[in-house]
């Protein structure tokens, strides 16, 4: 596939290692290095500055700004967008070493002489670790910084300065606050400052901002704590930097530690669940009381063994085990460390952007990625979680119906890329064209009612908005000449190589999808629960005509299926595209957004990411094994692969084949994608929804499970060069453990209870005590 392994970080299976600093590696490292807990995030840039290539970044889910992007000369072409606002440095600690002679030197690594730097991150507890020795003329001063953010009271960040002088003599200076000078993409600010204050007395700073068009506020404070010596004190405060400076008196063998506890109010703090932080209403009481200038600040340390005890229950229900593959077993790792701090549902409402909070490419929006990719993840280890995920598509309905108005439609149609509900993309082809957002909503929630069984919010929420979309489908899409078939002209499906097709196979399948489900929905309700019924179709004015309408059109949906060669078309006319042979692509021409102009894309057959494969994965129980395997033997070769997201589905897909060898050359870089920056871009921040792939490749391909039928089912594998591999999920609220290893393949639940689940195609009821069946192959 033409992407090998930059491998810089060291092996092991808990943390990720860093052994010297290497220049070239700086902005991957801040990537790999950050720190969330899906209110804030922070990139692990250096807290002291540094005068080479990084890029600061600290980031609050949902606070964001707005820019004009052209003139908008057609309807519906989005001339404006929004993006995730790079925040106030809240990890401003400054050093400098001053020599008995006055001489002056500023730690800055981009400089400065040191040795023995060791960078770590321990997944266990989220703590973030560096150290190295500072060489300055005066001598040499061993310093560790460490910064952690709550997990549980989210509003708070821990950072810790520990400095030993090994032969320095003289003063250290530490600054320390809060500056919020900062800037986006490098150049633009977008924050005015409202307050400050710098207070000696109690060792504490504070600043509060408003975002400069979108009006956005937020208020940081921080109080400064300090052991191992006096210090004079004094106020380094200027225009948009709170900060205290600390002199401290240091000779061979003295030590001093510097903590720094920061609280983070902005408005979506007021609406975190309180469940989140175990009952306590410790992030609501953060947001009153920093309002009002009275802030609690925990200990660092307390931060630490709070952190500790929140990742050991996040390990305990979500941690996948490998046996065999120490690389990937740190790998996995690193992915669902990275899902957990980027999204718990801990703030309603709130979504994950492509990047997560690591990093400003794709302007912190979402995609259609969050449904197909990162729910299921969350829907098998937190339904409350994976219920407030959803719930951003419902608090956004509103702009959805906007948008729909806004391209001659009825109903809602969702933005491809979005942070607040609006359209933020300005590729018309893109924003106008794609519908595979608005199912993904509908096939989100179909998955969310499937696998956890909740039925409420898709009474109280979810038929509201399946209305709403089917709307838009039965007013987006025509019947052909004579009646008989009904379809979509003119868009574009998840290939984003073909533009304005006609028929395309992903989006008539999934607006058939969205219709019936619309449709078995409607008379589950009008069993079950009437006055629900009624009060959404008084709401939202929908009568039974539409709903024979809706009807209609699915059973007249066009899909494009020969049954001689068991083909389906991705788009009318595909099969008679020019075919270039995607292996023949040299390696510098990638990427191709880059490197080919635009239009030349689009004349040939090669495909940009799986679009009928994807809804092989999608639908599995639907289609026949010889469907598949004539589908995925004609496009597979056609795909390029130009979207993280696609390895992960063909590798799961040829698993189910029996192709071992073809799925784990796929999987090959799932899991290390950022770690061993494979697409060569970790710098710009971590590829969120393509390491929640990571998890289904190997719960969904090894593993072989398949959640859209009547049961969940599973039919196991184990990669040649593994040992074994273990995972639990949570199913109808129970945790079932699935062990895979040479011996065979094991199903446990972890207490009492049965569940009904099918391996290899037979139906088990799986209870405390373990069920071991051999493993069985699949003829490829």
């Amino acid at each position: 596939m033409g992407k090998t392994a930059d491998i810089y970080f060291k092996e092991d299976p808990w943390r990720i290692i860093e052994e010297g600093f290497d220049k070239d590696h700086s902005r991957i490292a801040e990537s790999v290095f950050s720190l969330a807990n899906e209110y804030m995030g922070v990139r692990g840039y250096f807290e002291e500055g540094y005068s080479g290539e990084r890029l600061q970044g600290s980031y609050f889910n949902g606070l964001y700004e707005r820019k004009k992007v052209g003139e908008g000369t057609y309807k519906g072409v989005v001339n404006e967008m929004e993006f995730m606002v790079n925040s106030p440095d809240q990890l401003y600690m400054h050093l400098s070493a001053i020599s008995p002679t006055g001489e002056v030197y500023e730690l800055d690594l981009n400089k400065s002489e040191f040795s023995d730097f060791l960078r770590t991150l321990d997944m266990k507890s989220g703590l973030l670790k560096r150290s190295f020795v500072w060489h300055t003329k005066a001598g040499d001063i061993s310093l560790i910084f460490e910064r952690i953010l709550s997990m549980d009271n989210v509003a708070y960040l821990g950072q810790r300065l520990t400095a030993l002088s090994d032969s320095f003599e003289g003063q250290l200076v530490v600054t320390a606050g809060i500056d919020a000078d900062t800037v986006h993409e490098g150049r633009y600010k977008y924050w005015k400052r409202t307050g400050i204050n710098t207070d000696l007395e109690s060792d504490s700073c504070s600043i509060s901002l408003e975002t400069r068009s979108t009006g956005q506020k937020l208020t940081e404070s921080c109080k400064i704590f300090y052991s191992g010596g006096e210090a004079i004190k004094s106020v380094a405060e200027g225009n948009m930097l709170s900060a205290i400076s600390y002199s401290f008196h240091m000779g061979p063998g003295s030590r001093i530690v510097v903590d720094k506890i920061v609280c983070c109010a902005n408005d979506k703090l007021g609406e975190i669940s309180r469940s989140s932080a175990g009952g306590r209403d410790s992030n609501g009481a953060c947001y009153k009381d920093l309002y009002h200038g009275e802030a609690a600040y925990p200990a660092f340390d307390e931060i630490v063994n709070a952190n500790s005890k929140w990742w050991a229950d996040i390990w305990e229900k979500s941690d996948i085990e490998i046996e065999g593959d120490p690389l990937n077993q740190q790998g996995i790792r690193f992915c669902i460390f990275q899902l957990f701090q980027t999204y718990q549902g801990v703030v309603p409402g709130s979504n994950i952007g492509a990047k997560g909070l690591t990093g400003e490419a794709y302007n912190g929006n979402a995609f259609w990625d969050t449904e197909t990719y990162c729910l299921p993840v969350y829907i098998f280890h937190d339904k409350r979680a994976a219920g407030n995920l959803l719930l951003f598509r419902y608090r956004t309905l509103e702009e959805a119906k906007k948008r729909a108005r806004d391209l001659d439609l009825n109903g809602a149609f969702y933005p491809i890329a979005t942070i607040s509900g609006r359209e933020c993309c300005n590729l018309w082809q893109h924003a106008s064209l794609q519908l595979q957002a608005s199912t993904a909503v509908a096939y989100g929630l179909y998955i969310y009612e499937k696998i956890t069984g909740e039925k409420d919010f898709i009474y109280d929420h979810g038929c509201e908005m399946l209305i709403e979309i089917c709307r838009m489908l039965a007013d987006r899409g025509d019947y052909n000449a004579d009646h008989s078939a009904y379809s979509f002209y003119g868009v574009m499906g998840p290939d984003e190589f073909q533009m304005m097709v006609d028929h395309d196979c992903y989006t008539n399948y999934m607006a058939r999808f969205t219709f019936d489900y619309l449709l078995r929905l409607y008379d589950e309700m009008e069993e079950s629960c009437p006055d629900k019924l009624k009060a959404v179709c008084d709401k939202t004015s929908f009568c039974g005509s539409e709903l024979e309408d809706f009807r209609d059109r699915s059973d007249k949906m066009l899909i494009l299926y020969d049954s001689d060669t068991r083909l389906y078309e991705q788009q009318a006319g595909f099969f008679d595209l020019p075919h270039i042979d995607v292996d023949q692509i040299p390696d510098e021409d990638f990427p191709l957004y880059a490197h080919w102009s635009y239009d030349r894309i689009y004349r040939n057959d090669m495909i940009k990411q799986p679009s009928v494969l994807m809804l092989m994965f999608m639908f599995a129980s639907s289609f026949s094994a010889a469907d598949l395997r004539a589908n995925y033997d004609y496009y597979a070769p056609r795909c390029i692969h130009e979207s993280s997201l696609s390895p992960s589905v063909h590798s799961i897909l040829a698993e189910s084949l029996g192709r071992e060898q073809e799925a784990y050359d796929f999987f090959g870089f799932a899991t290390r994608m950022d770690l061993d920056n494979y697409n060569r871009n970790t710098a710009e921040g971590i590829h969120t929804t393509s390491i929640a792939a990571a998890w289904m490749n190997i719960v969904y391909g090894f593993a072989g499970m398949r959640s859209d039928g009547d049961l969940i089912s599973f039919a196991p594998s184990l990669p040649e060069s593994w040992k074994s591999y273990s995972f639990r999920l949570v199913i109808g609220g129970q945790v079932l453990k699935v062990s895979v290893s040479g011996d065979g393949a094991s199903f446990t639940l972890m207490g009492k209870g049965e569940l009904t689940v099918k391996i290899y195609d037979e139906i088990y009821r799986i209870t405390e005590d373990e069920t071991v069946l051999p493993l069985k192959g699949v003829a490829a």
